[in-house]
């Protein structure tokens, strides 16, 4: 099998995650405070996989100028991007509904706030699967690290997320089909970040590769850890360190 299908396939199974999320937000009725624990969780595991994985391997290629450039780049490109969707209505898009003030708008609330929210799930997505395929790189094996970070995040993201969406009235259509493109999209990303990004120099796939961590870096704590301290705040602390540990574990196994 060659390395082009390869990162296909892994970024399909990192994505394929948000649809199961999304299956158990919509479909069943998850109590808060474990929507809020799991995503804590899978924060501290990006945490872990950003760390090790993405910042150390952009710094090991190419040093620190790259590695820091391309991290801030990576933040602000998030952030302008992710402040744009906000005025269009997807601030809380990983929201799950349960705080006032905090919940998705419905169309009729904010006209144009469906397309921002697929959007933003783009955003949010992309980054995460690009990485899977530029991990190929490195001789032909992906890191399956950085695949079960991206997985084990993927779940509480599609489960708040989608959630929200069933709170803010849309339709059973609308959030699987936001999901499903967004899997179909995280499996393209892979695929462009091997054949795209393989044909530069060292320098800059480290930069590439820590510009994802930058927009990763900048997700979890612009989206993720607000949603999991609204409703566990006495406990994410734990539960996120312990995600961060067993990617840890799983990074040095």
């Amino acid at each position: 099998m060659s390395d082009v299908v390869l990162a296909g396939l892994w970024g399909l199974v990192a994505g394929s995650a948000l649809l199961l999320g999304a299956l158990l937000g919509y479909g069943v009725r998850v109590p808060q405070k474990v929507i809020a624990m799991v995503m804590a969780f899978g924060a501290g595991v990006l945490l872990s996989a950003v760390s090790f994985e993405l910042v150390g391997e952009a710094y090991d290629k190419g040093g620190l100028g790259p590695a820091a450039v391309g991290t801030l780049l990576g933040a602000v490109a998030y952030t302008v991007g992710n402040l744009w969707l906000a005025r269009r209505g997807a601030r809380h898009r990983k929201r799950s509904g349960s705080a006032e003030g905090e919940a998705q708008p419905s169309e009729g609330e904010q006209g144009g706030s469906g397309t921002a929210l697929a959007l933003g799930a783009l955003l949010d997505g992309v980054p995460e699967s690009a990485v899977i395929g530029v991990g190929l790189l490195d001789g032909g094996a992906v890191s399956l690290v950085t695949v079960a970070a991206v997985f084990i995040s993927n779940v509480p993201e599609g489960l708040s997320s989608s959630a929200g969406m069933r709170k803010a009235g849309r339709s059973k259509a609308y959030v699987f089909g936001v999901w499903g493109a967004i899997a179909a999209a995280s499996t393209v990303s892979a695929v462009l970040g091997y054949t795209v990004v393989g044909a530069f120099s060292p320098a800059v796939i480290a930069a590439v590769t820590a510009v994802a961590a930058g927009a990763i870096l900048a997700m979890i704590a612009d989206t993720m850890i607000p949603e999991a301290f609204e409703d566990a705040h006495l406990a994410i602390g734990l539960v996120t360190v312990c995600g961060f540990l067993v990617s840890f574990a799983l990074s040095h196994a």
